[in-house]
């Protein structure tokens, strides 16, 4: 299904807006979109998403609104490393939702588990 860039910007705009009016601190990844791009199975979607957009309306909305923005770097490992205690796996598969720590024994959704090393990195 396509979603018209109108209908994107639109969304973008008013999430954007939100996030920037309600939140002091903001954190995004640095993704390696090019990277992203060369996996065909994503690609399309990737491409439909509108990232730079997003990262772009941040920003200058940021600023706007005196919030700070925290760009973590592409390579931090923020689904790699545990939240519970600080492990680092040396691979994580794309296919692996839920993130299972072998030295402490914690399990966490993947997506959750990087969130939390991000608002953590967002107080360091």
């Amino acid at each position: 299904m396509l979603v018209s860039q109108t209908f994107v910007k639109t969304r973008f705009t008013l999430v954007t807006n939100y996030l920037c009016k309600n939140h002091a601190v903001i954190v995004i990844e640095d993704l390696n979109v090019s990277g992203m791009m060369q996996n065909h199975k994503l690609a399309q979607s990737i491409a439909d998403c509108g990232f730079y957009e997003f990262k772009r309306q941040l920003e200058y909305k940021c600023k706007k609104f005196v919030a700070k923005l925290v760009l973590a770097d592409r390579w931090y490992p923020s689904s790699k490393t545990c939240s519970n205690c600080g492990c680092k796996k040396e691979s994580l598969l794309l296919s692996e939702r839920v993130y299972e720590c072998k030295h402490c024994g914690h399990v966490i959704d993947r997506d959750l588990n990087a969130a939390i090393n991000l608002s953590r990195l967002a107080k360091a």
